[in-house]
């Protein structure tokens, strides 16, 4: 019998990639989003991730329809860019409003689920943005950031109910992630056009990053196989990367990426 999943995002780019593997695989898929429209194929359910009652109803109505769910995928986000003095606190906490608690509205009412049926796979989506701190992208960073630790601690709490948790971290992918990221460069004057010089070498090196197909069948793969790691970075160039921030002195991988982008 095909996995029930249910998945955030999963209207564009890698998490529309990443159902589309799954019902390639027999799996009968749930999308959450938004959107009002979803993509044929999917079970689209129009449910805003930051509102705990359209999670909980979404949740209740796939159990309601399908008995189970059996992987959870939490996709949806957005990124914002500017530097730390000139972003509002606003639109910081609507970030991890999205990027953090939004995951942890779906799997508050996923979970039960997966305990009484006695087990489950969820997938949280971090970023390699987690282990490189962004400058300019502070606030996204530090959202993935709060999403591995939270996987690490979740994963060793549901663990003897037979559920295992993941996170996966993507580099530079060619989506409409780029195009859609929330801008500012106020203050730029004052910070010598650094703002916007370093979100433009990383928006480069996303629309000429990996595709969007190849991130979508790797996470297919992790959500699907029997057992997983914590966290899995996608690429090998990205895995180098990670390796080499976690192990240089803290000092020198930092300055390293503040030549790159600050």
């Amino acid at each position: 019998m095909g996995k029930v999943v249910l998945i955030t995002g999963g209207t564009s780019g890698i998490g529309r990639q990443t159902a589309l593997s799954l019902i390639e695989k027999g799996c009968t898929v749930y999308e959450l989003s938004r959107r009002e429209k979803g993509v044929d194929g999917m079970n689209h359910i129009s449910a805003d991730v930051t509102d705990e009652n359209a999670v909980k109803n979404a949740v209740n109505l796939i159990v309601e329809k399908e008995g189970r769910i059996d992987i959870a995928i939490n996709n949806a986000g957005f990124g914002i860019s500017g530097a730390i003095e000139f972003t509002s606190t606003e639109d910081a906490k609507r970030l991890f409003d999205v990027n953090f608690f939004g995951m942890v509205n779906v799997n508050r009412f996923v979970l039960p689920v997966m305990r009484k049926q006695g087990g489950g796979r969820i997938v949280n989506l971090s970023s390699v943005g987690a282990p490189v701190a962004l400058p300019f992208q502070a606030y996204y960073s530090a959202t993935k950031s709060a999403v591995n630790s939270y996987t690490l601690a979740l994963a060793n709490e549901v663990r003897p109910f037979g559920i295992t948790v993941c996170a996966v971290q993507p580099g530079d992918i060619s989506t409409g992630f780029t195009d859609a990221r929330e801008k500012t460069a106020q203050g730029d004057d004052i910070y010598e056009g650094r703002i916007e010089k370093s979100v433009s070498r990383m928006e480069n090196d996303e629309r000429n990053g990996m595709s969007p197909a190849v991130a979508g069948a790797f996470i297919a793969d992790k959500a699907l196989k029997e057992k997983v790691k914590p966290i899995y970075t996608i690429g090998f160039s990205y895995k180098a990367v990670v390796f080499l921030v976690r192990h240089l002195p803290v000092s020198l991988s930092n300055r390293i990426i503040g030549k790159l982008y600050a």
